[in-house]
């Protein structure tokens, strides 16, 4: 089968972010006298929605969080974002080789992740093509995003190929009927892999995907 659109989630994907993030949100956590470490980013805050991540912080510690909690992240995180952000290694060179159609799926709102774009180069690249779980009703692992995407791109879900991270952003391509590859080539993920479902496979290197995309085209799974 053909390839038709390959579509990008974009933190610790198209952008080597989720060290920064976690790293904000534990800071920000630990004024209020809430602890977290890195391990509980990665098990449960890994490609969910802000409003998600809100509430297993609010259940778990059994405390409200101050109203302008989200908004006081997100300013803190850009600013992390304007002096340490980089896309992840080897992306933008492989990109520049793609002959497919993409775009980028993402929990992230859209300020940040086209702000992230921005800052990263690669706003050109994608253009328009960028959608986000507040454009749809569920977010991940719904595959409310991926079918929306894949629908605004005009192209079927079982022609469509995703990328992701994380394992709610796996389970969300599977549910929609799409190819999916674990990419593990960001930061946060180096010394610290996620299991993934037996059938997915997984990369951490940029120079592979031309000929992981290329096995997927001819076998239909890689080999």
């Amino acid at each position: 089968m053909r390839i038709g659109l390959v579509i990008f989630d974009c933190d610790g994907v198209i952008a080597d972010s989720e060290v920064l993030s976690a790293s904000v949100m534990i800071a920000q956590l630990a004024e209020l006298g809430l602890s977290i470490g890195p391990d509980d980013v990665r098990r449960d805050f890994l490609g969910r929605s802000f409003p998600t991540v809100a509430k297993v912080i609010r259940e778990r510690f059994n405390r409200a969080l101050p109203e302008d909690f989200e908004a006081e992240y997100r300013r803190r995180l850009l600013l992390r974002f304007e002096d340490e952000l980089a896309p992840t290694p080897g992306l933008p060179a492989m990109l520049a080789q793609l002959r497919k159609p993409c775009c980028v799926a993402t929990s992230s709102s859209r300020p940040r992740v086209e702000r992230t774009l921005q800052l990263i180069g690669l706003s050109e690249f994608f253009g328009p093509h960028v959608f986000t779980s507040s454009q749809v009703a569920h977010g991940k692992p719904a595959p409310d995003l991926f079918l929306f995407a894949a629908n605004r791109m005009g192209v079927d879900p079982a022609a469509t190929l995703v990328i992701e991270d994380s394992l709610p952003g796996i389970e969300a391509a599977r549910a929609a009927g799409m190819r999916v590859l674990a990419y593990r080539g960001a930061s946060h993920l180096r010394g610290h892999p996620l299991a993934t479902p037996a059938d997915v496979h997984s990369f951490d290197n940029w120079e592979d995907f031309p000929h992981l995309l290329e096995e997927i085209e001819t076998f239909g799974e890689i080999r």
